[in-house]
């Protein structure tokens, strides 16, 4: 039996730290705060510790390019040099605000996955989390999205070190991930699953029910691209009819899950429409499934989430909750708003569930948006050789 429920990974520092970016420290910094003040931190069995140093140069080129992470670690030394047109080569683009220590933030987080998947993987934990990651765009060499290192396929790598053989990674970010899919693009003893805003409409431009793996590996990558205004109800189908059925055909001996909310309607990135209430459901089937599957070793990551004082605080609270076997009170903490307002946060959520989604954009009907739906699980479940079985 594990040492410890929840292992909880985090400390204020950590997290890239761009200037003028999406990218805002406070959405983890909120969902930790209102975590210990729900009383969550608190419960036997739960353990917060902060982050180590960064992952040393030698053991990140174990998983990405030596050359790679000279660059990165260059270009944080002098990041006028990152604007250069030969940066391109490594992936930094407009979406990366190059500064001195971006290497050294990118490196840290990785530290943090690698030490979650390490102590699941070890037995000294049954869960782990990081709520400063989630980092799923970037390649073995290559930048991606707003990150530098890919931690979620560090905390895979680390698991794998640990002993498991085989590790199922379950992303919900809005965003495919597109990065961790191609790093076990050919490693049959990943499978990666993705439920993410369709490439038709947003970043990355990837993620049909065509990739399906590498010629060693057919079957182990499985994506669901949603519709514009997909919402709550689609999610939960999704989870139903295509995440938790391949799951058990795959059989992992651990869990991975990015656990990004910028599917929630007031995020300024995407356009799926999710709701508050739908967030519990989630983590309740993660929880459930992980311990049906693989004796409930899961490493979660946060991910995505944009609208940083609203639905990442409560949604990750609410998470760390989930993972910690932890009931949370009816009301939001006393001092929540005291915490919010500290944070530059002025409008504090009155509630767990507290939200205010508006009608759906001129010109669509639910009756169109639940076709579209169908259509889009019905691609996925035909694409994928787990769900014929």
């Amino acid at each position: 039996m594990a040492e410890l429920a929840l292992l909880v990974i985090h400390d204020d520092d950590l997290g890239m730290n761009y200037a003028d970016h999406p990218t805002d420290r406070r959405r983890h910094r909120l969902a930790v705060a209102l975590a210990g003040a729900a009383g969550v931190l608190d419960v036997p069995g739960v353990e917060r510790i902060p982050g180590g140093p960064p992952m040393p140069d030698e053991q990140l080129a174990t998983m990405f390019a030596p050359a790679y992470v000279a660059a990165m670690r260059s270009y944080s030394a002098t990041p006028i040099l990152a604007k250069t047109p030969e940066a391109r080569q490594w992936g930094i683009t407009g979406d990366i605000h190059p500064y001195a220590a971006m290497h050294t933030d990118s490196a840290r987080t990785c530290q943090v996955a690698w030490d979650a998947g390490t102590a699941v993987g070890t037995g000294s934990a049954l869960r782990a989390i990081s709520p400063a990651g989630g980092t799923h765009h970037g390649l073995s060499n290559k930048a991606g999205g707003f990150g530098l290192y890919n931690d979620t396929a560090v905390a895979i790598h680390s698991l794998r070190a640990a002993g498991a053989e085989r590790v199922a990674y379950i992303d919900l970010d809005t965003h495919h991930g597109d990065g961790t899919q191609g790093m076990f693009w050919n490693d049959p003893s990943v499978l990666t699953v993705s439920v993410h805003e369709s490439g038709r409409f947003l970043f990355p431009g990837t993620g049909f029910p065509v990739e399906v793996g590498g010629p060693d590996a057919i079957g182990t990558a499985l994506n669901v691209a949603l519709p514009l205004d997909a919402g709550d109800d689609a999610y939960r189908r999704v989870m139903a009819e295509v995440v938790i059925p391949a799951v058990r055909a795959f059989a992992p001996d651990a869990i991975v899950t990015q656990n990004g909310v910028d599917h929630h309607h007031a995020d300024p990135l995407s356009h799926l429409r999710t709701t508050m209430s739908l967030y519990p459901d989630l983590w309740r089937q993660l929880r459930e499934l992980a311990d049906e599957v693989c004796a409930g070793r899961w490493v979660a990551l946060a991910g995505g989430g944009y609208d940083p004082c609203n639905a990442p605080p409560r949604a990750w609270a609410m998470l760390m909750a989930e993972m910690a076997g932890v009931a949370l009170p009816a009301d939001m903490p006393a001092d929540w708003p005291d915490l919010s307002r500290a944070m530059s946060c002025d409008t504090p959520a009155a509630g767990w569930l507290t939200d205010n989604l508006g009608p759906l954009p001129h010109g669509r009907t639910q009756d169109m948006v639940d076709a579209e739906v169908a259509q889009a699980i019905s691609a996925s479940v035909l694409a994928a050789p787990l769900l014929r079985t």
